[in-house]
């Protein structure tokens, strides 16, 4: 099963930073997430599970259809 983030994804979440801002910038991926406030620049470390339950969409994709 591919991955469905990438290196360089901007993702909506569903709640806010208190920054006010909604996207974030992923920065590391594998059983635990790194994601960039692209509002302030905060970094926050999760888990994946609660990464991809928290993700509302994504905004910019950095993955190339491969076929």
């Amino acid at each position: 099963m591919p991955d469905r983030y990438a290196l360089g994804d901007i993702v909506e979440m569903k709640k806010q930073h208190p920054c006010g801002s909604r996207q974030w910038e992923v920065i590391r991926t594998g059983a635990d997430f790194r994601i960039k406030c692209v509002g302030c620049g905060h970094q926050v470390m999760l888990a994946r599970t609660k990464f991809e339950k928290s993700v509302k969409k994504i905004i910019k994709s950095n993955l190339i259809d491969e076929k």
